[in-house]
């Protein structure tokens, strides 16, 4: 590379308002001078090496717009150079150096995250043309992924994220409930983000300042349940060997949020209609009473009418909790937020941990409206981050998407024709078994899904003793952590 005879119109071809990054890996020393003075003279804060190990070492350390990389080196060429960068989540521009012999080449490595490629021999002007332009382009996409992220937070709503009719409804019950403090039921199938909607009551009311507890209904036994709640006194049962505060005691002078209320038992019910009705509680074991100042958010996903009239639930208790009573959406009937909620879940992964995807194709994003989504928001945030994760592309196409919302299906193999009785039965006997097989496999997850990776829930929401189920997890080789929602 000739040095130019006037560098002056350098700072007019490459000028950029904040100076960029520039890392040079290429393993000639005179390539990497001429690079480092030419992109100097328009601005750019230019580091170089010759070691691309010591390059690559460089790149995942400090943070650098642009990589120009020569694809010929010793002890690690420039096509390992960019797959180790991607494997590290580097998210730099890289323009590939190469000699003409080799443009084929370079183009196909731009198949693989490459930017751009500079043909050797370059002047010093046809550099800073090229690294220009890719800095432009780094621009334009920076600010769009800014707009994209200012026009995903003009349609969030203290954390939860969308514009649909159902979701603009909610959040107006929100705002207008939360000046208040009247008790808050929040109903709406699992995963579509009913805690999300009680820190949102909490956040807008005259309680934001106190504290805001949750406590899982479903995750205790009747008796410690009774205790979490209410607390209890020293020796009031066995291995209570000190006094403990209940959480209606710490959230004073705060909002406590009680999920799955369906799931407590009749006489907790009684306890808790009583501390209600006449905002005074008692601990366990315990003879004097404390008065009460929490608002109180309940939420279930199952139908708490249903419960009433077979006796599981109170009815003087659920007259209580609704007061205001919100419902919330299920995913497949706010199908329209989903882009807005891949692109939210993406960017948050992508602030918090490492990713080659920068987005889903227009083709997956209409797979994903199509799917009826049984684990509404929890399953769509559990797929983009498994995306995030799994994916080595830049843009995820319905081919890596799970089968079940618009993968590859499955193919069809090529079978002969039986040619006697026998044989079609054996034939029609194993393609029976492979149906029920895979209806078994999807009716498994979708259970466990609805279930929240709980194999007592799952059962009993699809109506079988758990011990079935659990044996019909064990014949497919699936178990509970397969659904995690992470």
């Amino acid at each position: 590379m000739s040095e130019p005879a006037d560098t002056a119109d350098g700072a007019q071809d490459g000028a950029t308002e904040i100076p960029r990054r520039v890392l040079v890996i290429d393993d000639e020393q005179v390539i990497c001078q001429s690079c480092t003075r030419s992109l100097q003279v328009s601005g750019y804060e230019v580091q170089s090496r010759t070691d691309p190990i010591q390059g690559l070492d460089l790149a995942q350390r400090e943070c650098f717009d642009i990589i120009l990389l020569d694809i010929l080196m010793p002890r690690m060429n420039g096509v390992e150079v960019l797959a180790q960068l991607r494997a590290r989540g580097v998210e730099s521009e890289v323009i590939i150096i190469t000699g003409y012999a080799d443009v084929g080449t370079a183009v196909e490595v731009m198949k693989h995250g490459a930017t751009d490629y500079l043909p050797k021999p370059f002047s010093p002007a046809e550099l800073r043309h090229v690294v220009g332009r890719v800095a432009e382009r780094s621009s334009l996409i920076q600010e769009n992924l800014v707009l994209r992220q200012e026009l995903a937070d003009k349609h969030t709503f203290h954390g939860m994220v969308g514009e649909s009719r159902g979701m603009q409804r909610v959040y107006n019950l929100i705002r207008r409930v939360a000046v208040s403090d009247g008790t808050v039921l929040i109903t709406g199938e699992s995963g579509t983000g009913k805690e999300m909607v009680a820190r949102a009551v909490h956040e807008l009311s005259d309680r934001a300042e106190g504290p805001f507890l949750a406590c899982d209904c479903s995750a205790l036994a009747p008796t410690l349940l009774e205790s979490e709640l209410f607390g209890h006194v020293k020796g009031s049962f066995s291995g209570a060997i000190s006094s403990k505060k209940g959480l209606f005691e710490v959230a004073s002078g705060g909002t406590l949020f009680l999920d799955e209320i369906s799931n407590i038992t009749l006489e907790t019910q009684g306890k808790l209609l009583r501390a209600l009705e006449s905002r005074r509680i008692k601990r366990v074991g315990d003879i004097r009473e404390q008065s009460l100042d929490i608002r109180l958010v309940a939420a279930t996903n199952r139908d708490l009418h249903d419960m009433i009239r077979s006796g599981e639930f109170r009815e003087d208790l659920f007259y209580r909790l609704n007061v205001v009573p919100i419902d919330l959406p299920p995913l497949r009937e706010r199908s329209g937020d989903i882009p807005r909620l891949v692109t939210s879940f993406l960017t948050s992964f992508r602030a918090h941990g490492r990713t080659n995807v920068r987005g889903f194709s227009p083709d997956a994003i209409r797979c994903m409206e199509a799917y009826d989504w049984p684990g509404n928001v929890r399953e769509l945030k559990n797929i983009v981050d498994r995306m995030a994760i799994l994916c080595e592309t830049e843009r995820v196409e319905p081919s890596q998407l799970p089968a079940e919302i618009g993968g590859d299906a499955p193919r069809s193999r090529s079978v002969e024709l039986p040619e006697t009785w026998d044989q079609l039965k054996a034939h029609k006997r194993e393609l029976q078994e492979n149906v029920v097989r895979d209806i078994e496999q999807e009716f498994l997850r979708r259970a466990l899904v609805k279930g929240e990776g709980n194999v007592s829930r799952a059962a009993g929401m699809v109506g079988m003793q758990r011990t079935n189920f659990h044996a019909l997890m064990r014949k497919h080789g699936i178990s509970s952590r397969d659904v995690s929602d992470g």
